[in-house]
């Protein structure tokens, strides 16, 4: 029943604060959190496995970490380098297969069941793949190979880091007799909790479980959870995601409290989102605005336009105008965000 496909998920191990470490000795066997300043409102945006065994998570903040763990060396990101690090990542994955799908720097799906380097077992592709990695970045990554995405995805975090979990056709079954419910694709801590006050802990469990009341606390994710459970997942690995949105955001380290400043600030968000439609010669329907106010509240406001644009006049115009359907120069506020979704080629406007 399980399709004979060769799925490859990778995952570069700890990847920006790897790649600190790979360029500085001196952090050598040290926990390193690379992300912001303590002292200001910075956040965790990667954390070493000798981080990770203080409690160290990334999208905490900084304070926090370091109160977890008074030894941690904070190192400040170089977005460019990871980049370059990624670049050369994919190239490697690129140079056995066409079919690679990214889904951030440092984490893609690979079809391997026909590759260009003609090897015939998903486990040696996976292998060969690590070597290349390891060999030209010096860094490690793990991997999972299973008949599909979602287990070749739980694969791979399965021994990190510098793992290699294989999940054959013949062992699947198995796999998924021993998964908690909390480990399924789509399964949050809100939606993880409903189904554990069901009684609902394995994954196989859902197979079992009354569908009608499962799909009337879960809603349209029920369908979803029962095709997993049994290991179905038809999704094909696409290289060539279309965007669906654009977005640009802020968080401030002291909070906006004049409205001047945040509709300049906005203004400013709106023209860098509409400058990346531009240079992607993409156009977009609907303005959003985010507003997250010092005590954490965010609420959103949204207008669609009568045709697409990518026009930056149009888009900050309208993304200023939103707010004042927000509190925002009366309450104060801690991040901005102007998003463009509903995108299409610009070329498609004048047909």
């Amino acid at each position: 029943m399980y399709s004979m496909r060769k799925i490859v998920h990778l995952d570069m191990d700890a990847f920006y604060a790897s790649v600190e470490k790979r360029d500085d000795p001196a952090l050598a066997g040290r926990p390193v959190a690379v992300g912001g300043s303590p002292e200001g409102r910075g956040v965790v945006a990667a954390a070493s496995y000798e981080a990770r065994a203080f409690g160290v998570r990334s999208a905490m903040p900084m304070a926090r970490a370091l109160r977890l763990c008074p030894e941690l060396a904070i190192v400040r990101p170089d977005f460019a380098k990871y980049k370059a690090v990624s670049e050369q990542v994919m190239a490697i994955l690129r140079a056995c297969t066409d079919l690679v799908e990214p889904l951030s720097l440092d984490e893609a799906y690979l079809d391997v069941t026909e590759n260009r380097w003609s090897i015939a077992y998903g486990s040696l592709v996976a292998k060969e793949l690590k070597r290349r990695i390891f060999q030209e970045t010096r860094c490690t990554a793990s991997a999972g190979v299973a008949p599909n995405k979602f287990l070749a995805k739980i694969a791979s975090g399965w021994r990190k880091p510098d793992g290699l979990t294989v999940i054959s056709p013949d062992r699947v079954e198995q796999f998924l007799q021993a998964l908690p419910v909390d480990a399924l694709w789509g399964v949050g801590p809100v939606t993880a909790k409903k189904l554990h006050s069901l009684g609902i802990e394995r994954v196989v469990d859902v197979r079992e479980f009354d569908f009608q009341i499962l799909q009337k606390e879960i809603g349209s994710l029920a369908d979803w959870l029962r095709r997993l459970s049994y290991g179905d997942d038809p999704r094909e690995v696409v290289p060539h995601r279309s965007a669906k949105s654009a977005s640009s955001e802020t968080t401030y380290a002291e909070d906006l409290q004049d409205m001047d400043t945040i509709k300049t600030e906005l203004a400013r968000l709106a023209r860098e989102t509409a400058e990346w439609l531009e240079k992607k010669h993409l156009a977009g329907r609907t303005v959003t605005i985010k507003v997250r106010y010092a005590d954490f509240t965010t609420v959103t406001r949204s207008h669609t336009l009568s045709r697409p644009t990518a026009d930056a006049d149009v888009i900050s115009s309208w993304a200023t105008e939103l707010l004042h359907r927000t509190q925002a120069g009366r309450r104060p506020v801690r991040l901005l965000g102007a998003r463009v979704n509903g995108l299409v080629e610009d070329a498609l406007l004048n047909l």
